[in-house]
Protein backbone atom coordinates (compact mmCIF):
# COMPACT_ATOMS: atom_id res chain seq x y z
CA UNK A 1 0.00 0.00 0.00
CA UNK A 2 0.97 3.44 0.00
CA UNK A 3 1.91 6.47 2.36
CA UNK A 4 0.19 9.22 2.52
CA UNK A 5 1.04 10.74 -0.82
CA UNK A 6 -1.48 8.08 -2.72
CA UNK A 7 -0.85 9.24 -6.32
CA UNK A 8 1.22 11.25 -8.32
CA UNK A 9 -0.13 15.06 -9.38
CA UNK A 10 -0.53 14.74 -12.53
CA UNK A 11 -3.39 17.11 -12.32
CA UNK A 12 -2.18 19.44 -9.62
CA UNK A 13 -3.20 18.19 -6.27
CA UNK A 14 -6.28 15.81 -6.78
CA UNK A 15 -7.63 17.82 -9.94
CA UNK A 16 -9.68 14.92 -10.88
CA UNK A 17 -10.90 13.70 -7.39
CA UNK A 18 -12.53 17.50 -6.92
CA UNK A 19 -14.20 17.63 -10.00
CA UNK A 20 -15.29 13.62 -10.11
CA UNK A 21 -18.68 14.52 -7.62
CA UNK A 22 -19.53 17.60 -9.51
CA UNK A 23 -20.86 16.21 -12.89
CA UNK A 24 -23.82 14.43 -11.51
CA UNK A 25 -24.21 12.30 -14.52
CA UNK A 26 -23.35 8.72 -13.99
CA UNK A 27 -20.30 7.71 -15.90
CA UNK A 28 -20.54 10.33 -18.42
CA UNK A 29 -16.70 10.55 -17.95
CA UNK A 30 -13.60 8.68 -16.91
CA UNK A 31 -11.76 10.05 -14.19
CA UNK A 32 -8.15 8.84 -13.26
CA UNK A 33 -6.34 10.04 -10.36
CA UNK A 34 -2.65 10.04 -12.06
CA UNK A 35 -0.17 7.14 -11.57
CA UNK A 36 -0.66 4.78 -8.37
CA UNK A 37 3.10 5.37 -7.01
CA UNK A 38 3.02 1.54 -5.83
CA UNK A 39 1.05 -0.79 -7.04
CA UNK A 40 -2.50 0.46 -6.71
CA UNK A 41 -4.27 3.62 -5.53
CA UNK A 42 -8.45 4.19 -4.49
CA UNK A 43 -10.59 6.48 -2.80
CA UNK A 44 -13.73 5.40 -1.03
CA UNK A 45 -16.46 7.29 0.77
CA UNK A 46 -20.09 7.97 1.11
CA UNK A 47 -22.21 10.55 -0.88
CA UNK A 48 -25.25 11.99 -0.24
CA UNK A 49 -27.70 13.37 -3.29
CA UNK A 50 -30.68 15.58 -4.15
CA UNK A 51 -31.81 14.74 -7.56
CA UNK A 52 -34.83 14.06 -9.54
CA UNK A 53 -37.03 11.15 -9.92
CA UNK A 54 -35.62 10.73 -13.41
CA UNK A 55 -34.38 13.05 -15.83
CA UNK A 56 -36.92 15.55 -16.34
CA UNK A 57 -39.49 15.09 -13.53
CA UNK A 58 -40.31 17.55 -10.82
CA UNK A 59 -40.15 14.98 -7.90
CA UNK A 60 -36.66 14.90 -5.98
CA UNK A 61 -35.44 12.06 -4.00
CA UNK A 62 -32.46 11.83 -1.55
CA UNK A 63 -30.03 9.44 -1.80
CA UNK A 64 -27.27 7.92 0.62
CA UNK A 65 -24.90 5.66 -1.59
CA UNK A 66 -21.30 4.63 -0.90
CA UNK A 67 -18.71 5.28 -3.04
CA UNK A 68 -15.21 3.62 -4.11
CA UNK A 69 -12.83 3.68 -7.00
CA UNK A 70 -9.36 1.68 -7.59
CA UNK A 71 -6.64 2.07 -9.71
CA UNK A 72 -3.78 -0.46 -10.26
CA UNK A 73 -0.78 0.85 -11.76
CA UNK A 74 -0.90 -1.62 -14.69
CA UNK A 75 -3.76 0.14 -16.60
CA UNK A 76 -6.90 -1.78 -14.97
CA UNK A 77 -9.50 0.06 -12.72
CA UNK A 78 -12.99 -0.41 -11.12
CA UNK A 79 -15.33 1.69 -8.99
CA UNK A 80 -18.82 3.01 -8.85
CA UNK A 81 -17.69 6.38 -10.36
CA UNK A 82 -15.69 4.99 -13.09
CA UNK A 83 -16.87 1.66 -14.06
CA UNK A 84 -14.43 -1.20 -15.06
CA UNK A 85 -12.16 -0.70 -17.56
CA UNK A 86 -8.71 -0.33 -19.32
CA UNK A 87 -6.52 2.82 -19.37
CA UNK A 88 -3.51 2.20 -22.79
CA UNK A 89 -0.23 3.40 -21.55
CA UNK A 90 0.13 6.75 -22.85
CA UNK A 91 1.83 9.74 -22.03
CA UNK A 92 0.61 11.95 -19.31
CA UNK A 93 -2.10 14.82 -20.71
CA UNK A 94 -3.57 11.95 -22.62
CA UNK A 95 -5.89 9.26 -21.29
CA UNK A 96 -7.67 6.59 -22.67
CA UNK A 97 -9.48 3.23 -23.21
CA UNK A 98 -12.36 0.73 -22.76
CA UNK A 99 -14.30 0.09 -19.96
CA UNK A 100 -18.01 -1.70 -18.86
CA UNK A 101 -20.52 0.47 -17.30
CA UNK A 102 -23.90 0.25 -16.03
CA UNK A 103 -27.21 1.96 -17.10
CA UNK A 104 -29.53 1.89 -13.72
CA UNK A 105 -32.52 2.32 -15.95
CA UNK A 106 -36.06 3.23 -14.61
CA UNK A 107 -38.62 2.16 -12.71
CA UNK A 108 -42.31 3.52 -14.00
CA UNK A 109 -42.77 3.58 -9.61
CA UNK A 110 -40.23 6.03 -9.55
CA UNK A 111 -42.79 9.18 -9.84
CA UNK A 112 -46.32 9.78 -10.51
CA UNK A 113 -45.47 10.90 -13.99
CA UNK A 114 -44.40 7.41 -15.31
CA UNK A 115 -47.40 5.18 -14.56
CA UNK A 116 -48.23 3.18 -17.11
CA UNK A 117 -44.79 3.95 -19.39
CA UNK A 118 -43.66 0.95 -18.08
CA UNK A 119 -39.94 0.00 -17.03
CA UNK A 120 -36.63 0.42 -18.30
CA UNK A 121 -34.32 -2.62 -17.25
CA UNK A 122 -30.96 -1.79 -16.09
CA UNK A 123 -28.19 -2.70 -18.50
CA UNK A 124 -24.66 -3.20 -19.28
CA UNK A 125 -23.01 -0.44 -21.14
CA UNK A 126 -19.34 -1.20 -23.33
CA UNK A 127 -17.70 2.17 -23.77
CA UNK A 128 -14.45 4.01 -25.22
CA UNK A 129 -13.24 7.28 -23.32
CA UNK A 130 -10.48 10.09 -24.17
CA UNK A 131 -9.37 12.51 -21.44
CA UNK A 132 -6.79 15.41 -22.33
CA UNK A 133 -5.49 16.95 -19.84
CA UNK A 134 -3.69 20.56 -21.38
CA UNK A 135 -2.50 21.60 -17.87
CA UNK A 136 -2.40 20.46 -14.76
CA UNK A 137 -5.44 22.32 -13.86
CA UNK A 138 -7.69 21.95 -17.09
CA UNK A 139 -9.18 19.30 -18.75
CA UNK A 140 -11.28 18.04 -21.57
CA UNK A 141 -13.49 14.84 -21.44
CA UNK A 142 -15.07 12.66 -23.90
CA UNK A 143 -16.67 9.48 -23.50
CA UNK A 144 -18.86 6.98 -25.53
CA UNK A 145 -21.53 4.19 -23.82
CA UNK A 146 -23.57 1.77 -25.85
CA UNK A 147 -26.21 -0.96 -24.63
CA UNK A 148 -28.81 1.34 -22.86
CA UNK A 149 -32.59 0.32 -23.10
CA UNK A 150 -35.15 -2.43 -22.97
CA UNK A 151 -33.05 -3.62 -26.39
CA UNK A 152 -29.81 -3.15 -25.55
CA UNK A 153 -29.10 -0.38 -28.27
CA UNK A 154 -29.03 2.75 -26.54
CA UNK A 155 -26.19 5.44 -27.39
CA UNK A 156 -24.43 8.34 -25.32
CA UNK A 157 -21.82 10.38 -26.63
CA UNK A 158 -20.60 12.82 -23.51
CA UNK A 159 -18.30 16.03 -23.71
CA UNK A 160 -17.02 17.63 -21.01
CA UNK A 161 -14.16 20.22 -19.67
CA UNK A 162 -13.59 21.39 -16.17
CA UNK A 163 -11.27 23.71 -14.38
CA UNK A 164 -10.24 23.85 -10.90
CA UNK A 165 -8.01 26.03 -8.52
CA UNK A 166 -6.60 25.91 -5.52
CA UNK A 167 -8.16 28.40 -3.31
CA UNK A 168 -5.67 27.89 -0.30
CA UNK A 169 -3.62 24.85 1.08
CA UNK A 170 -6.89 23.11 1.98
CA UNK A 171 -9.27 24.38 -0.63
CA UNK A 172 -10.09 23.44 -3.99
CA UNK A 173 -12.67 24.85 -5.97
CA UNK A 174 -13.68 23.43 -9.61
CA UNK A 175 -16.13 24.60 -12.34
CA UNK A 176 -17.21 22.35 -15.22
CA UNK A 177 -19.55 21.85 -18.62
CA UNK A 178 -21.01 18.86 -20.48
CA UNK A 179 -23.23 17.79 -22.68
CA UNK A 180 -24.21 14.58 -24.16
CA UNK A 181 -25.91 13.18 -27.48
CA UNK A 182 -28.28 9.96 -27.19
CA UNK A 183 -29.29 8.15 -30.18
CA UNK A 184 -33.06 7.90 -31.42
CA UNK A 185 -33.12 4.14 -29.87
CA UNK A 186 -32.25 6.08 -26.72
CA UNK A 187 -34.42 9.15 -26.98
CA UNK A 188 -37.17 7.11 -27.57
CA UNK A 189 -37.09 4.79 -24.80
CA UNK A 190 -36.41 7.07 -22.07
CA UNK A 191 -38.49 10.16 -23.45
CA UNK A 192 -40.92 8.61 -26.53
CA UNK A 193 -44.22 7.55 -25.81
CA UNK A 194 -45.14 4.63 -27.60
CA UNK A 195 -49.05 3.98 -28.37
CA UNK A 196 -49.29 1.34 -26.30
CA UNK A 197 -47.93 3.61 -23.49
CA UNK A 198 -50.49 6.46 -25.00
CA UNK A 199 -53.35 4.16 -24.81
CA UNK A 200 -51.97 3.58 -21.02
CA UNK A 201 -51.48 6.87 -19.59
CA UNK A 202 -53.03 9.43 -21.97
CA UNK A 203 -49.87 11.02 -23.13
CA UNK A 204 -49.86 12.12 -26.65
CA UNK A 205 -47.99 9.64 -29.17
CA UNK A 206 -44.27 10.80 -28.92
CA UNK A 207 -41.22 9.17 -31.70
CA UNK A 208 -38.28 11.72 -30.74
CA UNK A 209 -34.96 11.50 -33.11
CA UNK A 210 -31.41 11.72 -32.21
CA UNK A 211 -29.88 14.66 -30.98
CA UNK A 212 -28.54 16.66 -27.68
CA UNK A 213 -30.09 15.52 -23.65
CA UNK A 214 -29.17 17.89 -21.99
CA UNK A 215 -25.85 20.39 -21.39
CA UNK A 216 -24.84 21.59 -17.74
CA UNK A 217 -22.46 23.61 -15.70
CA UNK A 218 -21.13 22.19 -12.57
CA UNK A 219 -19.39 23.52 -9.73
CA UNK A 220 -17.78 21.95 -6.45
CA UNK A 221 -15.76 23.06 -3.49
CA UNK A 222 -13.24 20.39 -1.29
CA UNK A 223 -11.62 20.57 1.71
CA UNK A 224 -9.00 18.82 2.22
CA UNK A 225 -9.35 17.20 5.83
CA UNK A 226 -5.50 16.05 5.81
CA UNK A 227 -3.74 13.73 2.93
CA UNK A 228 -6.38 11.23 3.23
CA UNK A 229 -9.99 12.50 4.28
CA UNK A 230 -12.23 15.37 2.05
CA UNK A 231 -15.56 16.74 2.40
CA UNK A 232 -16.73 18.44 -1.20
CA UNK A 233 -20.13 20.13 -1.72
CA UNK A 234 -21.14 20.24 -5.50
CA UNK A 235 -24.03 21.38 -7.72
CA UNK A 236 -25.33 20.93 -11.16
CA UNK A 237 -27.38 22.09 -13.43
CA UNK A 238 -28.95 20.57 -16.29
CA UNK A 239 -30.91 22.34 -19.19
CA UNK A 240 -32.95 20.11 -21.48
CA UNK A 241 -32.70 20.22 -24.92
CA UNK A 242 -34.87 19.58 -28.21
CA UNK A 243 -36.40 16.63 -28.21
CA UNK A 244 -36.06 15.73 -24.72
CA UNK A 245 -37.30 19.01 -23.35
CA UNK A 246 -39.81 18.36 -25.57
CA UNK A 247 -41.32 15.27 -24.10
CA UNK A 248 -44.55 14.65 -22.42
CA UNK A 249 -43.32 13.62 -19.41
CA UNK A 250 -40.67 16.25 -18.75
CA UNK A 251 -41.85 18.12 -15.88
CA UNK A 252 -38.93 20.12 -15.81
CA UNK A 253 -36.69 21.32 -17.64
CA UNK A 254 -33.81 22.63 -15.65
CA UNK A 255 -32.68 20.31 -13.31
CA UNK A 256 -30.94 20.55 -10.54
CA UNK A 257 -28.71 17.86 -8.65
CA UNK A 258 -26.90 18.98 -5.05
CA UNK A 259 -24.65 16.73 -3.42
CA UNK A 260 -22.34 16.09 -0.38
CA UNK A 261 -19.47 13.50 -0.57
CA UNK A 262 -16.89 12.35 2.27
CA UNK A 263 -13.42 10.47 0.98
CA UNK A 264 -10.51 8.66 1.87
CA UNK A 265 -7.64 8.00 -0.37
CA UNK A 266 -5.80 4.84 0.38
Amino acid sequence: MKTANVCKPLLGASLLAVCAWAQAQAFDAVRLYGVPEGDSAGIVGAVVISAPEYMGSDQRRILVLPSIDYQWKNGWFAGLTNGIGYQFPSRPDIQYGVRLTAEIGRQESRASALAGMGNIEPRAQAGLFFNYLPTPEAFLTSSLRYGAGNDWNGMQIDLGAGYAKRLALQWRAALGVGATWVNANYMQEFFGVTPQQAAATGYAVYSPGAGIRDVRANASLTYFVDARWSVTGAVTVSSLQGNTRDSPIVLDRTPITGLLALSYSF
